[in-house]
């Protein structure tokens, strides 16, 4: 479990100090409360410079009347402004606390630590802390700083640290008085110190006086005596001590006495009807007493007092399965008492200040979300996450939730629906603006936006200001003690949201964005909600819910073909889909006319602007800075799923490092994904947009560079892991920009591996796009690879294509070795008539190309094919063709004498399985 905080910002009397600064508290106050100084001064009714002097320290003790009425200017409690009145200057002789035993042990010279190294130094000092004023035996002692036993020397060793904790606690006393000190008794030795110099004396002074005014009985000021004392503990006694120290009979007195605390602070703050103040402590105490019933009881109703009946109940279920699980017992009846009165709705309610009263011409609270799009279908995970913002469990609860992903992927339709569905969560009102974040209209500004918000919060139009700050702050005012709930749709960046983000824990912020907005996760505790495109299942029911169950239900197959060609995006699904009930198309005849590049030239609504694909990416694209744009043009170009960032610096002519940074930029603008660790890619449709952006000559130059990139690098990798089946008499192709080196095999054959899809896809591309002579030449470099891996579809693709281009580039021999290949792989898969008809083409195209190898190869698989076929005779004659060339030596194969040698041939021979 885990507890909440008091509020931020604002000095709390504790170790640090008995009291923070007079003028840095009073400060805290007013910028808790949301106030410039002049707003703060006129409602105090006094001067703007008298509070200036007051905050900067200029006035230590001002009136108390002045104090009064900043008190309720600032909205302070009883209890705060009781902090203010006993703040001011230090009475003379009161030293401040210097040994800190109530959480981890710590000595200061004001607020500097003297630091406390020796493990043996800090036994010691925590003891005699903890036993003061009483002394501790020479026995004490011995046990402590030897748990296992002492060694011989013990005494003289007491008397060495005694001395040096002397000189510690020199080095932290106060400078008019006499230092602390450590001083020998009959029965060991004595902490000369005055209370108010140890943590604990302050603590012990502070819970009598609360018993007194307890008893008085005066309950206000025994719950400040008690908030004081409270506040000195940092954790448990001597937290950082060893087992021997924590569980000292003293030390388990002190923290019986912090329970004593805590349980009296509870029941006085029930009393007082101010629970919530009273929750932070119950959290942190039952997190360090996880089985005090007694703590756990007041805790339940504390919660149930403040509103958050679902987490006292938790708190009920937990600590009973605990004591069931760890000591085999039932709550006890106190626990169960509390129970029962949650459960009876029997609680003290909080007392709460009532809201500022709307003006009658401001009329109701803001309803301001604007309406669902029909039927809303999946995202169950997502809405799980989003409801995060009205959990029950104040541990579990956020504030403020980023939505955030691609274009069309669907954010601003499930913050809309979520918060349709959780409206009843906020009784105060619903806020909705659309920021204009990636719009054709101007961005809004935050002032322009918080003064909408301020009249619909009621605020006077005539009276709002006109400074950013201080409309910033009425509009964390107004919000404060409320629970509303604001959404921020299509947002720039962080800073357009931030001064939209109210203070107030009872609202709830969504925002939406095609940005990151990693600054909110990081400095402003925003959670982030990453949007991806619909998966087959959902896509299929929310066409469905567009065009009707029975239409999808009977052209399943084309509806599930149609989702995948509108790529999971919602938008498209959606605006297909409206498509389909405009024209009453059949969706098989929809789907089957737009394939491609031509899809998203069709997925626009007729008269609706807004209802274009298109017009959603050319927001974001428009929103690039120009280096950026050229780099998402290109990417459209990519042959593969995705590109490394050498690949991209490839493509852009660039540096690895400024490739790097622009895709940074894509990927923070949710147009380019990180696939996978530092390879990137593109959704479907944006990868046809992107491709339709790039120009001729733009695209042309692109293709080449990245084409001899990845030709370089495949020659490389085949030089390295197939040299007996690389040409030596072939050039190594030119270095290109962000070229890789290959230090070994492994490095190689694992840059095959990862760039496989995109190589293959590279060789397909070229021999389509007129880049003929890298088509086949790549074709080449990668076959021993793809061969050897059993990558029979991918061979055969890249040798279908490698002999178009071989073909277009007037090139025979890679026409013979292209065909040879596509051979190989339709013997690897089976289809023996085929394979043999194709051995038959590469070896006319082998002798067109007065290519002996090619030849022979050709000659021994067809005579292998024959003898497979029981055609010994045909056998012998090919294979004896072969022997002859191979005879002459012009072949590279050995001699073959008989038909039966064929077999055994073949089988040594490399296929492409």
């Amino acid at each position: 479990m885990s507890g909440r905080a008091p509020a931020t910002g604002v000095p709390q009397e504790g170790p640090g100090g008995e009291r923070g600064p007079f003028g840095l508290r009073l400060r805290a106050f007013r910028r808790r409360a949301g106030l410039s100084q002049e707003t703060a001064a006129a409602r105090a009714g006094i001067s703007t410079r008298a509070l200036r002097d007051i905050e900067r320290g200029r006035v230590q003790r001002p009136q108390s009347r002045t104090l009064q009425r900043l008190a309720e200017a600032l909205g302070l409690s009883s209890g705060e402004l009781g902090e203010l009145l006993a703040a001011g200057p230090t009475p003379r002789g009161a030293g401040r606390p210097r040994l800190l035993i109530l959480g981890p042990l710590s000595l200061q010279r004001g607020r500097t630590p003297v630091p406390v190294t020796s493990p043996m130094l800090r036994r010691l000092l925590g003891l005699l802390a903890l036993k003061h004023p009483e002394p501790s035996t020479q026995q004490e002692i011995t046990d402590v700083l030897w748990p296992s036993g002492p060694p011989s020397s013990h005494q003289s060793l007491v008397h060495t640290y005694v001395s040096q904790v002397r000189r510690l606690l020199e080095q932290g006393g106060v400078r008019n008085g006499p230092p602390p000190t450590v001083v020998r008794t009959p029965t060991g030795y004595l902490l000369e110190a005055p209370r108010n110099q140890i943590d604990l004396g302050h603590f012990d002074e502070l819970l009598d006086q609360a018993e007194r005014l307890h008893r008085a009985p005066d309950p206000v000021s025994a719950y400040e005596s008690l908030t004081r004392a409270l506040r000195w503990w940092r954790g448990p006694v001597l937290a950082d001590a060893d087992p021997v120290l924590r569980q000292h009979p003293a030390a388990v007195v002190v923290n019986e006495r912090r329970v004593k605390a805590a349980l009296l602070h509870a029941d006085t703050a029930l009393l007082l009807r101010r629970p919530e103040e009273a929750v932070p402590v119950l959290w942190d105490m039952v997190n360090t007493e996880p089985l005090h019933e007694g703590l756990h009881a007041r805790l339940i109703l504390a919660l149930a007092s403040s509103g958050e009946q679902a987490a006292a109940l938790n708190v009920f279920n937990r600590l009973r399965d605990r004591l069931d699980d760890e000591l085999g017992i039932a709550p006890s009846a106190e626990v169960r008492d509390a129970h029962l009165r949650v459960l009876r709705q029997q609680f003290p309610t909080a007392r709460r200040p009532a809201p500022p009263e709307r003006t009658a011409s401001a009329g109701p609270f803001p309803a301001q979300l604007p309406a669902m799009a029909g039927s809303y279908v999946g995202r169950r995970r997502q809405m799980r996450e989003l409801d995060a913002l009205v959990s029950p469990d104040p541990a579990a609860r956020a504030h403020v939730v980023a939505v955030v992903g691609a274009p069309g992927v669907g954010k601003t339709a499930l913050a809309k629906h979520w918060a349709h569905a959780r409206r009843a969560h906020f009784a105060d009102g619903q806020l909705f603006v659309d920021l204009r974040g990636h719009s054709p209209l101007p961005t809004l500004r935050p002032a322009d936006v918080l003064a909408q918000f301020l009249r619909a919060l009621g605020a006077p139009p005539d009276q709002l200001p006109t400074d950013e700050d201080e409309a910033a702050a009425l509009y964390r005012t107004l919000l404060a003690d409320r629970q509303t709930l604001i959404v921020l749709d299509n947002a720039r960046d962080a800073e357009q949201v931030r001064p939209l983000i109210p203070g107030a824990r009872g609202c709830a912020v969504v925002i939406t964005s095609r940005s990151r907005l990693a600054g909110l996760v990081a400095s402003d505790g925003a959670r982030q909600l990453v949007l991806d495109v619909l998966d087959p299942d959902e896509g299929r029911r929310l066409l469905a819910a567009t065009i009707g169950e029975s239409r999808v239900a009977a052209e399943e197959e084309a509806a599930r073909r149609l989702v995948r060609v509108c790529g999971g995006l919602p938008l498209a699904i959606r605006i297909a889909g409206a498509n389909l009930l405009a024209r009453d198309a059949r969706i098989v005849d929809y789907s089957a006319g737009s394939p491609g590049d031509d899809m998203l030239s069709r997925l626009r609504v007729e008269g609706d602007r807004r209802s274009t694909v298109r017009a959603a990416f050319d927001l974001s694209y428009r929103a690039l800075p120009a280096t950026a744009r050229r780099m998402f043009r290109l990417l459209g170009l990519m042959p593969g799923p995705d590109l490394t960032v050498d690949g991209a610096a490839a493509l852009t002519d660039s540096t690895s490092a400024e490739a790097s940074g622009l895709l940074a930029v894509l990927t923070d603008a949710h147009l380019v994904r990180e696939r996978a660790a530092g390879r990137f890619g593109l959704h479907d449709l944006l990868r046809s947009y992107a491709r339709e952006l790039a120009g001729r000559e733009e695209a042309h130059a692109a293709r080449q560079r990245l084409f001899d990139w990845y030709l370089y690098h495949a020659d490389a990798a085949a030089r390295l892991l197939h040299p007996a089946e690389t040409d030596p008499a072939a050039g190594t192709p030119p270095a290109p920009s962000a070229a890789l080196v290959f230090s070994d095999h492994g490095e190689a054959a694992e840059w095959l591996d990862a760039e496989r899809e995109n190589l293959a896809g590279a060789v397909l591309q070229a021999s389509g796009s007129g880049f003929t002579s890298v088509a086949w030449r790549l074709a080449e470099s990668l076959h021993p690879y793809l061969s050897t891996g059993m990558y029979t579809g991918d061979c055969l693709k890249v040798a279908t294509a490698s002999l178009f281009a071989a073909v277009a580039d007037g090139e025979p021999r890679a026409q013979a070795a292209a065909q040879l290949r596509r051979a190989e792989c339709h013997r690897a898969l089976a289809n023996d008539a085929q394979a043999l008809e194709l051995f038959g083409s590469a070896l006319e195209l082998a002798r067109q190309a007065d290519w002996t190898e090619g030849q022979v190869l050709a000659l021994r698989r067809i005579g292998a094919a024959h003898q497979e076929n029981g055609a010994g005779h045909l056998a012998c004659e090919h294979l004896s063709r072969a022997r002859e060339l191979t005879r002459c030596g012009r072949g590279a194969e050995p001699d073959v004498d008989t038909g039966a040698g064929a077999e055994a041939e073949v089988g040594s021979d490399t296929g492409a399985s």
